[in-house]
């Protein structure tokens, strides 16, 4: 459980900081980009872990950062060009 939680982390930050560089012109604060991937992750890493049990590590990092990236893209903001407005407004 203490390498996947520290595997899970790892993933979170590497998830985190490839996000946080493709698309620093979208995201928020670098700071909390690259504390909600790692949280995102053992969020992630602990919910797969309590349904599937021990032994299927793979899944359980698969979870984490299915999770991680779940949080990392409410973080998104829209761009400029794909604000238009309707008709009706």
């Amino acid at each position: 459980m203490i390498l996947e939680a520290l595997g899970s982390t790892l993933l979170g930050l590497a998830l985190a900081w490839a996000a946080a560089h493709r698309l620093a012109h979208r995201l928020p604060a670098r700071s909390l980009v690259l504390s909600t991937g790692p949280a995102g992750a053992l969020i992630g890493a602990f919910i797969t872990h309590m349904a599937l049990g021990p032994g299927h590590a793979p899944a359980v990092m698969l979870g984490a950062v299915a999770v991680s990236a779940a949080l990392l893209s409410l973080l998104l903001r829209p761009t400029r060009a794909g604000m238009h407005r309707s008709a009706t407004a």
